[in-house]
């Protein structure tokens, strides 16, 4: 249930309402914007709640109900759209974001080469893997906490806000102290203690979508963390499991128009993952930006052919420079900068 309240209303009347929400055995969000104050009660019982009991309450203007299985990111709660910023890099804005860097962190030369590629190409945020999850237990793993300190040295010499998975509980605070944007792998898109443990942090976090995962199934759990008060979630589109075995996964394209319609939460593409090969990845991205997605999430790797994880997906330091370009130009026609 929504409570939307009339614009100027006192902290003493939208203190009522939530109140009232908690006296009656009721979660509480607070969305102050600008002009007015919108308060989501939450509870799996809200359809029992008449809407009288609180559109008699002073100040209130509209009670509604969301019938969508998620809430905090429905644009229901918040109409304008959330724009996450990262150091100083904008996400959700009018400027088009590019995180890109090896899918794993290998060696201090391997990532501080990485990390100079991208940004001299254009590149916002450093990408990088210090904890892999991956199908087999005897592929490499990741350097884990080693992995994490290099990251932290990358940023501080290259000035660039890093990103990093975390991949259990027990490591999220280990991975928000070393990075700026916890990201939430498709594997894990579904671990509702892991998304509640990053909700209670202040770090962004990436949310990246299930394998098989619905689009209402991908923003239900983005309300995981939502919920725990931590609002800057960015959803990742990584592309999903189908019928269709020419390419690694099926990228959604059409999943950024109906996030952008139903939540204000910003939308990123990670086409690596969605092509599974280097030669597909730029035209997913260029897809992607013509789409209106708000960023990318590019694996790049100074010599693919040496990489310890998904090299075949990784782009050159040349391509990448070339697409980079070429996605300056799209941005650019549909009144984007990057």
């Amino acid at each position: 249930m929504i409570i939307e309240m009339r614009k100027g209303t006192t902290p003493e009347e939208i203190d009522e309402v939530v109140q009232r929400a908690k006296s009656l055995g009721f979660g509480v969000q607070l969305n102050l914007g600008t002009d007015k104050a919108v308060v989501a009660i939450l509870g799996s019982n809200t359809g029992k709640l008449s809407t009288d009991t609180f559109a008699v309450l002073p100040g209130v203007e509209n009670v509604a109900r969301i019938m969508k299985p998620y809430k905090l990111a429905s644009r229901g709660f918040k109409a304008d759209n959330t724009i996450v910023t990262v150091a100083d890099v904008p996400i959700g804005g009018d400027r088009f974001i590019v995180m890109a860097g090896p899918c794993a962190v290998e060696s201090e030369d391997q990532l501080m080469t990485a990390a100079k590629i991208v940004k001299d190409a254009g590149a916002s945020i450093l990408r990088g893997g210090a904890y892999k999850p991956r199908t087999s237990p005897f592929s490499f793993q990741g350097l884990e906490k080693k992995g994490l300190e290099l990251l932290a040295d990358a940023r501080k010499k290259f000035g660039m806000p890093v990103v990093t998975e975390v991949v259990d509980t027990g490591s999220v605070n280990l991975v928000a102290h070393y990075s700026d944007i916890l990201q939430i792998g498709a594997r894990n898109m579904q671990n509702y203690s892991l998304l509640t443990a990053v909700g209670m942090t202040d770090k962004p976090v990436v949310l990246k979508r299930g394998l098989s995962s619905t689009i209402t199934e991908w923003l239900t759990a983005a309300d995981y963390i939502l919920a725990q008060g931590n609002t800057n979630v960015i959803l990742c589109e990584r592309g999903i499991r189908t019928f269709e075995d020419s390419i690694r996964f099926s990228l959604d394209i059409s999943s950024i128009a109906v996030v952008k319609k139903y939540s204000h939460l910003p939308v990123i593409v990670d086409p690596s993952h969605a092509a599974g090969h280097h030669d597909f990845v730029p035209s997913i991205a260029k897809a992607a930006v013509a789409a209106g997605a708000d960023g990318l999430l590019i694996e790049v790797h100074p010599n693919p052919k040496d990489a310890l994880v998904d090299g075949l997906q990784s782009l050159t330091p040349s391509d990448f420079a070339r697409l980079m370009k070429e996605i300056s130009r799209i941005a650019s026609s549909i009144g984007r900068s990057v």
